[in-house]
Order: C-alpha cells, then structure tokens, then sequence
C-alpha cells in the first residue's frame, strides 16, 4: 500500500528551490557558485541558448518567468534581435538596424515590446451581431434573429494575409486558415503593408467578375507590446478590370496604390465603403482557439466589447 501512496515525482528534483541569479559578464566576484539545479548542471550555458532560440518570443516571455538564471539567459539581445528582423522583415535589415539604432537606444528587446507589430501566432477575430426580422406566424408574433458573424484575418511575416467571413465560431475557422485551405472554405489570399500603426491590405475576390476589397486599419494593444487589437477604419469594395491586373506586374498593393476611396474600374461594381461589421479585431493565439470566449453562442453572449 505504502507503494502506491508514495509515489516517487523524480522531475521533481530538476529545479532547485534557491537559484541564485548568473553572476554577469565581467563580475568581480571569485566566489565559488554551486547551482542546485540539476538541469543547470545538467545543460551547460550554450545548450540553454540554443533551446531559448529555437522557441518564439512569447514562449520566451514565459520562460523568463520561471528563475532568474533564465531571465538573465532570455535577456541575450541575440534572441530579440532575430525576432525583430522576423516580424519587419519587410522593412529590410539595414532599415531596422537603423531604426533600432535611432529610436530604441540600440535595445532589441525595448523595439520588439515598443514598435507596433502585427502578430503572426493566432488570428485577429472580429465578431459582428445584427438584428434580421423573421417572419411572422399566425400575425400574433413577429420574431427577429440575432445572427453573428465573424471576420477572421491571418498575418505572414512576408506580407501575405489571409481573410475569411464566416458564421464558423473561432474554433472551427482556425482549422482552414492555412495557404493550403480549399475553394470551399472561403479562405482568401491578399497583401498588407505595415507603415508605423498603419495597416493597408487588399484582398482580391474571384469569380466572374473581379472584386477587390481594400483594408485601412490600425494595430493597437490592450497593455505595452501585447499588440492584440486591430482597428477597422475602412472596408472598401471595388471593381477591377481583369486585363489590367493580369498585365500588372507588381502585387495588389502597388495596383491601388494613388487610387481614391471611390475610384472603381468596373462601371457594372461600383465602389462601395462599408460602415457595418467594423467591430475591433481581437486576437486569438491558436493555441486558444477551442476556449477562446468567442466561440460562445448568442444566447450566452448576444454582444462582445473587444475593449
């Protein structure tokens, strides 16, 4: 019985209850330091990088959390600086080596927590509601519907995005916003550019007749460097003409660029600015995507303030 009762946790004896802090480079100090760690003896200093720089930043964030010895090993300005150069890699190195230089005081890590960024690791979910009147029954009642719909946006580092407007909760849309989703999930391919807080997107709807839908909307954060809000400040659908975008060379961004709000180039689809369902982005790691609020129905939640 004792057996069972007592059973042995070895993980247990990987960390130490009193980690004394790394001693920094240069110290005076001689003191001889014996860590109690057993993974601090275990690994020695190099591998304890190599692990932190094969992990992302927010994973870092976490990790630097646990002793001090990691939070002074997570600190090496080479983890954020390869970060930094991921998330504006299309601002180009030699951009962001001066911009970190002249506005950050040459810290990678106060550019990656301070510059406005999208993030990469979830999606930017706005969920909209609206009211539709049903139809009457016996002239005695007169239902109405709350329907709830969703704009889900995924970001890539080298200035793809994909768009999706659904009913599917944040659950089930997460599955199918890959580059690789089929035609019936509705997935949709487009560019963005990112100008300080500034997002400008352009999405390109096929079918028989062409229709670009152009974004302006601006990234915000909720707390410093968190970066998990996207404002909508314009939806613009327009008609293109598919001859001139099939002889464009550049990308879709370039083909809109100098175009004005109502400009279209299709007289058959006017340019439209829509003022509805520009509800606040929220962003949603995958990771909690399956016990994200927003996968709550409208009976239990009728209206979702993002803040």
């Amino acid at each position: 019985m004792k057996q069972f009762i007592g059973t042995e946790r070895p993980w247990l004896s990987l960390y130490g209850k009193r980690v004394r802090p790394v001693a920094p480079f240069g110290s005076m100090s001689s003191r001889p330091f014996h860590d109690p760690a057993l993974i601090h003896r275990s690994l020695p200093d190099e591998l304890i990088y190599e692990v932190f720089a094969r992990a992302d930043p927010y994973s870092l964030g976490r990790a630097a959390c646990v002793c001090r010895k990691w939070r002074y090993t997570i600190r090496n300005p080479s983890l954020w600086q390869n970060a930094c150069l991921r998330a504006w890699q299309l601002s180009g190195a030699s951009e962001n080596y001066k911009i970190v230089t002249s506005m950050y005081d040459c810290s990678w890590r106060k550019m990656w927590t301070h510059r406005p960024r999208v993030r990469f690791d979830g999606l930017y979910v706005s969920r909209n509601t609206y009211v539709r009147v049903g139809v009457a029954e016996w002239k005695v009642t007169n239902p109405v519907h709350l329907v709830c719909y969703y704009r889900y946006i995924r970001f890539y580092p080298n200035g793809r995005l994909l768009y999706k407007v659904s009913s599917q909760r944040v659950k089930e849309a997460a599955k199918c916003m890959h580059l690789r989703a089929s035609k019936p999930d509705c997935v949709y391919k487009g560019e963005y550019r990112l100008a300080e807080d500034q997002v400008e997107a352009a999405i390109l709807y096929p079918g028989v007749r062409l229709t670009l839908l152009r974004i302006r909307a601006r990234v915000r954060g909720t707390v410093v460097g968190a970066n998990n809000r996207v404002d909508l400040l314009r939806l613009v659908t327009t008609g293109v003409n598919e001859s001139e975008i099939k002889n464009h060379s550049g990308g879709l961004l370039g083909f809109v660029e100098g175009w004005t709000e109502d400009e279209t180039h299709d007289p058959d689809v006017p340019a439209i600015s829509h003022s509805r369902g520009l509800s606040p982005c929220v962003f949603v790691p995958f990771n909690e995507a399956d016990t994200s609020v927003l996968n709550l129905p409208v009976d239990k939640m009728d209206y979702y303030v993002p803040g």
